[in-house]
């Protein structure tokens, strides 16, 4: 949309929505799938997962993990991207398995460090739990 900018060394993957007015620091790599809401500024260096939705008007300082919805001042989780998920063919299953591993990681009384124990344990199988781990690990700037 009007007023976009992506300065120097992004990467941004295929099928990402930038509303009006999103602003990419330099080496800001936004993954596929993902949609970003009117006027969110992101600080170079940062990742956005693969089908994230982060609501308009916020500021993104630290990684956004995949498959999530992000919103508030300072950014946080807001629970999985759902819609965006069953829209892009995920089934209710996987949806389940997502929404259980960030339950772990943002929402119960267990350290990241020990939901990340825990979700390699109980999901090793799974292919989106593989991805949102792998993100977590090669995080940089930390996770929001």
């Amino acid at each position: 949309m009007g007023y976009v900018h992506v300065a120097h060394d992004c990467i941004i993957g295929n099928n990402v929505i930038f509303a009006n007015l999103v602003t990419l620091g330099g080496h800001v790599e936004v993954n596929e799938g993902a949609s970003i809401g009117g006027g969110v500024v992101i600080h170079q260096f940062c990742k956005v997962g693969s089908h994230v939705f982060v609501g308009g008007g916020y500021r993104i300082v630290q990684d956004v993990p995949p498959f999530i919805r992000a919103a508030k001042d300072p950014l946080e989780y807001s629970g999985i991207n759902s819609i965006g998920l069953q829209r892009r063919g995920f089934s209710q299953k996987e949806r389940n398995t997502i929404k259980k591993f960030y339950r772990y990681y943002f929402r119960s009384e267990l350290t990241r460090t020990a939901a990340l124990e825990k979700a390699e344990h109980e999901f090793s199988s799974d292919p989106n739990i593989k991805k949102i781990l792998e993100f977590i690990y090669s995080s940089e700037r930390g996770i929001i």
